[in-house]
């Protein structure tokens, strides 16, 4: 597997970097990532477990059962690729 198919495999999949994305502007509780990302809740939970799982972020406990998220080393590491990809994106609009 290639390096980029590795990485791939990690952020590859659907909502996940738009997560990372949000998560670079600091800790988010479930509930606000749910709410700005607008993604559906199963799916949401499911790229939190594989992102922290793949250790891109970890888990912050708060007060009364609730969570927070943060991006770790890993994920900050992303903020680039992130930034690269979005400025690669506004220039879709051009080409149509």
């Amino acid at each position: 597997m290639s390096d980029l198919a590795a990485a791939l495999d990690i952020v590859g999949a659907r909502w996940a970097l738009l997560i990372v994305e949000r998560l670079l502007e600091g800790p988010q509780r479930y509930g606000d990532l749910q709410r700005e990302l607008g993604a559906p809740t199963n799916m949401l939970a499911t790229r939190l477990k594989e992102l922290e799982a793949a250790g891109v972020l970890r888990r912050l406990p708060l007060k009364h059962n609730t969570r927070a998220y943060a991006l770790t080393d890993r994920g900050l590491d992303l903020a680039d690729a992130i930034a690269a990809l979005g400025r690669w994106g506004s220039g879709l609009s051009d080409t149509e």
